[in-house]
C-alpha cells in the first residue's frame, strides 16, 4: 500500500485573539503574536518571507510525493498548499542555498519547477483548516495549511536547515528535503511530458 501523509495537526484557535476580533484581526494576531512572523495586512493577509523562514515552492503533486518519502520526519515542518502549488517552509537562508544544493545534488542542469522564495518575497497567509479535516488539504485558490506551524517551535528547530547552520539534532535537514523534492519535480515533469501529444514539426 502506498505511503500516505499523516493527517494535519489541529489548526490555531482564532478565539485566542479575543472574542471581539474580526477574522482578519485574529489571523494577524496569531501570526504576529503567537508565532512572531511579520505580516503585511490586507485581504488576504500576507507573510513576509526571508525573516523567520524561506519557502520552497513546488507543484503540489511533487510535494505530496516528496512528503510521503520523508515521512515521518517530513511532517515535522510547516507545509502549505494553494491551488496546484505546495509551499514547504525551511529555515531562513534556505532559498539562497538552493542553487548550490541543486548543483551539488547534480540537478543543476535539469529544468525543475522548483522555486526558492527568500528575502523580499511575500506569501499568502494560509487560512486555518477545520479540525475534522483529514488527508490532503483542499485548496480552491486560497492558501491552507497541510501541516500548520506550532507556536514555540516553528521558527528555528522545526524548519529544515543545512547541518552547519545549527539545526536541531535528528531534525530533517535541507539537503534531504531538496533532494526528495527535486526528484519528484523531475518525475512529474517527465510524466507530464509523456502525456502530451507529439508535436509534428512544420515542413
Amino acid at each position: 500500500m502506498a505511503p500516505t501523509v499523516p493527517p494535519p495537526r489541529r489548526p490555531f484557535e482564532s478565539a485566542s485573539a479575543g472574542a471581539e476580533s474580526t477574522p482578519l484581526e485574529g489571523v494577524l494576531h496569531w501570526y504576529e503574536n503567537a508565532l512572531g512572523w511579520p505580516t503585511v495586512p490586507g485581504d488576504p493577509v500576507r507573510l513576509v518571507v526571508g525573516v523567520r523562514f524561506d519557502v520552497l515552492d513546488v507543484p503540489a503533486e511533487a510535494g505530496y510525493a516528496a512528503l510521503c518519502r520523508l515521512t515521518p520526519a517530513g511532517c515535522a515542518f510547516p507545509v502549505a498548499v494553494q491551488g496546484d502549488r505546495m509551499r514547504l517552509l525551511v529555515a531562513a537562508g534556505g532559498a539562497e542555498e538552493l542553487p548550490g544544493l541543486l548543483e551539488w545534488l547534480e540537478w543543476g542542469d535539469v529544468r525543475l519547477d522548483l522555486v526558492g522564495m527568500g528575502a523580499g518575497c511575500l506569501m499568502e497567509a494560509p487560512a486555518p483548516m477545520p479540525a475534522p479535516a483529514r488527508g490532503r488539504a483542499r485548496s480552491r485558490g486560497a492558501a491552507v495549511w497541510l501541516r500548520p506551524p506550532e507556536p514555540g517551535c516553528e521558527g528555528t528547530a522545526s524548519l529544515p536547515t543545512l547541518p552547519a547552520m545549527g539545526g536541531r539534532a535528528g531534525a530533517l535537514d535541507l539537503t534531504r528535503v531538496v533532494s526528495a523534492v527535486a526528484t519528484q519535480c523531475h518525475r512529474v515533469r517527465l510524466r507530464r511530458g509523456c502525456a502530451q501529444p507529439a508535436v509534428v514539426p512544420a515542413l
